[in-house]
Parts: C-alpha cells; structure tokens; sequence
C-alpha cells in the first residue's frame, strides 16, 4: 500500500468529509480500523423503493451470483494487497466481500448504498468471514461520499445507469479518487434483450455516453474486458450481455 492506513485516516480526518451524514459531531470519533463513519444517515427516496430485503432475495440468486464472474473480474482489476476498494451500489456485498479477501490484509473496501438493510446485511456478512477490512457506508443516489483522495478503484455493477445526474456524479467521484485512482463500470448492452425488459431506453446507457462523460472530467478509457460477451456471459445467470470498462485520468502516469 503506498499509504500506511494510519496515514489514509489522518489525511481523511483532516478533509473531514468521511461520512454519509455531514452532522456527524466532532467527538465521534472515527476508529482507527475505519475509513468512513459508522454513523448511519436517513433513507433516502429513490424512483426504485424497493425493499432492502427483496433487495437481498434477488441479488443473492444462486444463478445471478455465478453469472457475475467474480474471480475473473478481480484477476482483470488486478486487485491486491493495499488496495482501497469502494464498491458502489453493493447490494448485499456479493462484490464486497470477495474484494475485501483480495486486498487484504491492509486493503480496505468501502461498501456504500443507499438502503440501510443493505449496509446492516453486509455488516453481518463480513463478521460472520472474520472480515475486519470492509466498511459499510449509507449515501445519496446522486453522491457516494466516499473519504476524499482515498480511493483507488471505484466500482459499479450494473449500477451506473440508476445515478440520476451522470456527469455531475462523475465529477464528485473524481474527488474522492487517488491521482491514479480507477473507475471500472459493467453495465448491460443497451439493446439486449433482458435490459429492454428490465429498464425503459432512457434508463440504459451505452459505452459512448460514459466515454464521452469520462472525457468531461479528464478520464480516458484504460482497460475494457469481454466477461460478459457473447459466449463469455454465463448462459444459465439470466442477465443480459454486458460491457466492462475502466477509466483513468488522462494525464495519469
């Protein structure tokens, strides 16, 4: 890890902008194994209400969470150890908690979402694998809050297209990365036929869209990946093709 973690929490601190809930008071004091706040912040509205439970039956599928290919996304992010993760609409951690192994022991990853049911089931999940690295953090569809200059990969799963304003998202995401830091998007082919019975046209989004908003904020694209392509894209998962990308700045050595 180029940071030691005590020095990650003293520039966090110092920027004082690590929780989900901006009226944390001062005397709560974030613990040392921590990243982001423990404090928990009100649900927020989202178009989609659905609950955090339902949330967790449909994301935890035996066929979804095989079709997710988990393994090899992490050999093709080339995660290690040290590394500063946050998962970004993590649902119940499938993600989470697999990243959480892969850049352990200093690694951390932060989990962020915006259904409070979700946060406390992860939570749950990495106490019950001995995890002590993953953080949960509660936050807004249209900011992750994430402890600024921090992290290094910033991930979405089918995730990206439900942000409400893409390119001003964007540019708050780039303040919470490292000079050097990611962002790796999957998200479904706009014409596939399960992402048309899934989400209207202007809900989906294509690969040109995000490189043209990348572009905005000084991102160019650095890797792309056919996990989901074609005959890659597991047969039995019942989800749509799907496009993996990751962004750095275009001025990143």
């Amino acid at each position: 890890m180029r940071n030691s973690l005590a020095s990650l929490l003293i520039v966090a601190a110092s920027l004082s902008a690590v929780s989900c809930d901006e009226q944390t008071p001062a005397d709560n004091a974030m613990p040392e194994e921590s990243l982001v706040s423990t404090a928990t912040a009100p649900p927020v509205e989202s178009r989609d209400m659905t609950s955090g439970e339902t949330w967790i039956q449909r994301l935890e599928r035996p066929d979804r969470v095989a079709g997710l290919r988990i393994d090899a996304v992490i050999e093709a992010l080339g995660l290690k150890d040290g590394d500063v993760v946050a998962d970004i609409g993590a649902g119940p951690g499938v993600f989470s908690i697999a990243f959480a192994k892969a850049v352990a022991p200093s690694g951390r990853v932060i989990a962020a979402d915006i259904w409070p049911e979700l946060m406390d089931y992860i939570d749950a999940r990495a106490s019950d694998e001995g995890l002590t690295n993953v953080d949960t953090l509660l936050c807004d569809p249209d900011d992750p809050k994430l402890p600024p200059g921090l992290v290094d990969i910033a991930f979405f799963h089918d995730v990206f297209h439900n942000v409400p304003d893409r390119q001003d998202y964007l540019e708050l995401l780039a303040s919470y990365l490292r000079p050097d830091g990611r962002i790796a998007i999957i998200e479904q082919e706009f014409d596939d036929p399960i992402a048309k019975v899934w989400d209207v046209p202007e809900d989906r989004i294509t690969q040109q869209q995000v490189d043209d908003w990348m572009s905005h904020i000084g991102f160019q694209l650095l890797d792309e990946f056919d996990l989901f392509q074609g005959d890659n894209n597991p047969p039995d998962a019942r989800m749509p093709e799907r496009w993996f990308v990751v962004y750095a700045r275009s001025d990143a050595d």
